[in-house]
């Protein structure tokens, strides 16, 4: 598990898109989202940036786990095994995305951010996440579990931070050669 240092500004979460963007756009990739508990953040934090067409897909907002079902197909024996809020169901969420979209490159976010709805297990301010690169000869995969503090906004204002730096990371480990 692991936090975030601080609760990231806009202009803090703009400058990680930005940075997203670039990289996307000079690979020729193009990202979609997939989100819960933000509920639509990354799409709108990307979505400001001029020119974001040029890198950005779409987004999914699947807030119940019938819309994860539906529009992601995430299996209902992962959600009922692993629960909505799971790194499981946060890869599912991910290729889902991947699948249904043009895009390469896949972001998916999935938590609690309170203030109610979280256990002794999965306490508010748990939140899933993956990420996925799809290239001609692989698909690479990313996933992980946070656990922030702070009030409902906080922890979704870190979540969209911790999802864009996730793509940042994927994307920078990536060599151009190995995205052809």
């Amino acid at each position: 598990m692991s936090t975030y240092p601080t609760v990231p500004d806009d202009e803090t979460l703009l400058e990680l898109a930005r940075r997203a963007g670039k990289l996307l756009e000079q690979n020729g990739l193009k990202l979609v989202s997939a989100e819960s508990c933000t509920g639509g953040w990354i799409g709108q934090i990307i979505t400001a940036i001029p020119g974001s067409s040029a890198w950005y897909d779409r987004g999914f907002i699947t807030y119940s786990n019938s819309s994860k079902q539906q529009m992601l197909h995430v299996q209902p024996s992962t959600l009922t095994q692993s629960g909505a809020v799971s790194e499981q169901t946060a890869r599912e969420m991910a290729l889902g995305a991947l699948t249904l979209s043009q895009a390469q490159v896949a972001v998916s976010v999935t938590g609690i951010a309170g203030p109610a709805g979280g256990s002794a297990e999965k306490p508010v301010g748990t939140v899933c996440f993956a990420w996925m690169l799809e290239s001609a000869s692989a698909t690479s995969a990313n996933s992980k579990i946070c656990r922030f503090s702070g009030n409902r906004e906080a922890i979704r204002r870190q979540s969209v931070a911790i999802a864009l730096q996730g793509m940042l990371e994927l994307l920078e480990n990536t060599t151009p050669l190995n995205l052809a």
